[in-house]
């Protein structure tokens, strides 16, 4: 019975991996760099301060802080005007809500993009908490990070439900013991393998909406 959820925010409640994959392109070729081919894979799986290590390793000449500082400049925009919602999570908080069932935010994204964000549509005030790696210095394959955010919502790991689109998210949260839910994002090449490592997996958030009301159709009857 799932008594809590920890949603990761990008490519699982906003479309916004493409941005992201654009960013770092653009960032490099201001700085006279070709982008490497699969450079998308490799970002998705690092920290702020790794991406911009990896950026200094390709010969961007600034302060890791001054990357990090430019990354979120070129992305701020978009956060705040045309960045979408994906299907469905607002029918799929109202559920939540409906059953009682707590729920937070985990991100390994800027505090400022996710606060704008979140807030841009209304729902930020919904989340429990917003998690942040930034501020908390740690990763999302790390075996503790669910943990971490799991205590502070409270409930119990086996009857918490982590949502996210992420290969490495989802191996992570379900090595620790989580129920691990992924949800479909088109920047996700790893697709088949996420799908079937997940407990469920669903083309949107409907399909975690509809698990939630299987799960408890018998509260509808109280």
């Amino acid at each position: 019975m799932i008594k809590g959820v920890i949603f990761d925010m990008d490519g699982t409640l906003i479309d916004s991996m493409g941005s992201w994959s654009e960013c770092d392109r653009r960032f490099l070729k201001e700085n006279g760099i070709d982008p490497p081919p699969g450079i998308s894979d490799v970002m998705k799986t690092l920290s702020m301060e790794e991406c911009a290590r990896y950026f200094i390793d390709l010969g961007v000449k600034m302060e890791p802080q001054k990357i990090t500082d430019r990354i979120e400049e070129l992305v701020m925009d978009e956060y705040a005007t045309s960045i979408p919602l994906k299907p469905y999570v607002t029918e799929t908080l109202d559920t939540l809500d409906r059953y009682g069932i707590p729920y937070c935010v985990a991100t390994a994204n800027y505090r400022t993009l996710t606060n704008t964000i979140l807030k841009r549509f209304g729902i930020y005030d919904r989340f429990k908490f917003i998690y942040t790696c930034e501020e908390n210095g740690i990763k999302k394959d790390d075996p503790e990070f669910f943990g971490k955010v799991c205590a502070l919502l409270g409930t119990e790991k086996e009857n918490t439900a982590v949502v996210d689109d992420a290969l490495h998210c989802i191996e992570s949260a379900k090595g620790a013991g989580f129920f691990a839910v992924a949800v479909f994002d088109s920047g996700n090449a790893d697709w088949k393998k996420t799908s079937e490592t997940a407990d469920i997996a669903a083309d949107d958030l409907r399909g975690f909406t509809e698990f939630i009301k299987a799960q408890r159709k018998g509260d509808d009857l109280i």
